[in-house]
């Protein structure tokens, strides 16, 4: 059977087409532009999104025209939490608010004041990444707007209704909106009333691995399909991740080093700890669900060093003596968007801190991965919190790439990390597998992943990252407080 798999990313649209046996057949990869109009704002046009995901089909078409011809389902995977308005008519109303967008800080508050039961409800704080406080800085600031909108989609439903003109959700992505009652796996009506919504604003919910549609005559045409696929609910982008390392048992876990970071354990129910802003979510396969902390900056905090020393990233890297002991002279906090777990701030601005005049590049350059690392470890910390230990864990993103990375992680988590075959495309191959599930099969093709490698906790290493970690800690407040 061939599958395609579909991934709206933040900084690009991904596409899959995999065989038997998670064969990847070709892939393809169209970059994506944030708009950040205000400072604190984050933002997309949805039919980037469109044109994204036309260009990487038209490419796969073009490299295997035969193969593409017989895919049997698409399965679909996104960026969560963005706010993507539609009027009657299916029109986008404005650009979609992104995961990272900090703006509604204010909304958030209004929200846990006027919906008390909200932590309970949805196992999640509020924070203004998720959308329903989106939704109501929209009522507040862009009335006109609000009043116009007759549906609320998130990133791939929208995708899904360009191709399937179907307007579906599946539960992991749904869960990221404040909206869901996670336990229950429904839309909660009194979540939305809370944001002055209607459940018909909202797209019907389907599991992931359910059938979700067809794609449209003319689609299938233009790509070439044998006959009409058809389209997996599919799953919020880090659901996706997990399907595609085979982490869809209870005990499961990954680190994700994309844009963000998410340090994520499959659970077999639903077990919030939204103090410490662990994320409760549901699973995109039934009746399972998962905790997940979360960083807003971890790949991306590279990326921004990188274009600020104007070296590339493998250039910084190669830097980096690969095989030394120790760390960094320097300091650095990776909040540069804010942060969630397990801070829930979003006006709190990262930086170095240690700077000397013998400082280099190199020192700052791992001051950016043990940052990031550090970090993780806070949210490992607030999992621990809610019960859940883990011992090891598939490393997946364009990060895991970097052995010295996944060596100062393994090191700093105290766990063994496995870099996984397909990690940069790990989200498309989670969507693809779905599809699979939605063509007939069952949750067995979600296979653990193939090890490439994997990086031990060094005893000496570990001894001294706890030390330096709690040291660390004491950046946060000192951010916090120069950012107000």
């Amino acid at each position: 059977m061939i599958t395609l798999g579909i991934d709206i990313g933040t900084s690009s649209v991904k596409v899959a087409l995999l065989g038997d046996d998670d064969h990847v057949i070709a892939h393809s990869s169209q970059p994506l532009h944030v708009s950040r109009p205000h400072t604190g704002f984050s933002e997309q046009a949805p039919e980037d999104w469109w044109q994204a995901t036309c260009a990487g089909l038209d490419d796969l078409k073009a490299q295997h025209p035969a193969e593409l011809a017989e895919t049997t389902a698409i399965g679909l995977s996104g960026q969560m939490h963005g706010a993507t308005l539609l009027d009657a008519a299916g029109e986008v109303l404005r650009p979609c608010i992104l995961w990272n967008d900090g703006r509604s800080e204010a909304e958030c508050a209004e929200l846990e004041r006027d919906w008390p039961v909200l932590r309970q409800v949805t196992g999640n704080i509020a924070m203004p990444g998720f959308t329903a406080p989106k939704l109501l800085w929209v009522r507040k600031h862009e009335p006109q707007i609000f009043a116009r909108t007759a549906k609320v989609l998130l990133p791939k439903a929208y995708l899904r209704w360009r191709l399937a003109g179907e307007y579906a959700e599946d539960m992991s992505d749904a869960s990221g909106t404040l909206w869901l009652d996670v336990g229950a796996r429904r839309w909660s009506e009194a979540a939305l009333a809370a944001c002055g919504l209607r459940i018909d604003q909202m797209p019907r919910l389907v599991e992931g691995s359910e059938p979700a549609g067809q794609l449209r005559p003319e689609l299938v045409s233009r790509w070439g399909f044998r006959r009409a696929p058809i389209l997996a609910g599919g799953a919020g982008d880090n659901a996706a991740g997990a399907v595609g390392v085979g982490a869809v048992h209870p005990g499961d876990a990954f680190v994700s080093l994309g844009t963000s970071g998410v340090l994520w354990a499959t659970t077999a129910s639903f077990a919030p700890n939204p103090a410490r802003a662990v994320h409760a979510f549901c699973h995109a396969v039934p009746n399972t669900w998962h905790q997940m902390g979360v960083l807003l900056s971890a790949a991306s905090s590279l990326a921004w060093w990188a274009s600020v020393a104007g070296r590339s990233e493998s250039e910084l890297l190669a830097e980096l003596d690969t095989g030394s002991e120790g760390a960094s002279p320097v300091w650095f906090a990776p909040y540069l968007s804010g942060e969630r777990t397990p801070h829930n701030d979003a006006r709190v601005r990262g930086g170095f801190l240690g700077l000397a005049a013998d400082t280099t590049r190199a020192h700052m350059t791992r001051a950016v991965l043990e940052g990031v690392a550090y970090a993780m470890h806070d949210a490992q910390q607030s999992l621990a919190g809610a019960g859940t230990v883990l011992t090891e864990a598939a490393l997946i993103g364009g990060g895991a790439r970097s052995p010295v990375w996944a060596q100062i992680l393994a090191d700093v988590l105290g766990m063994t990390l496995h870099q996984v075959a397909e990690s940069e495309i790990g989200c498309a191959l989670g969507a693809a597998r779905l599809a699979r599930m939605a063509a007939g099969e069952g949750i067995a093709v979600a296979r653990p992943a193939t090890r490439l490698r994997s990086f031990q906790p060094r005893p000496g290493q570990v001894s001294l990252h706890a030390q330096r970690h709690a040291h660390w800690q004491r950046l946060y407040p000192l951010a916090r407080d120069f950012a107000r």
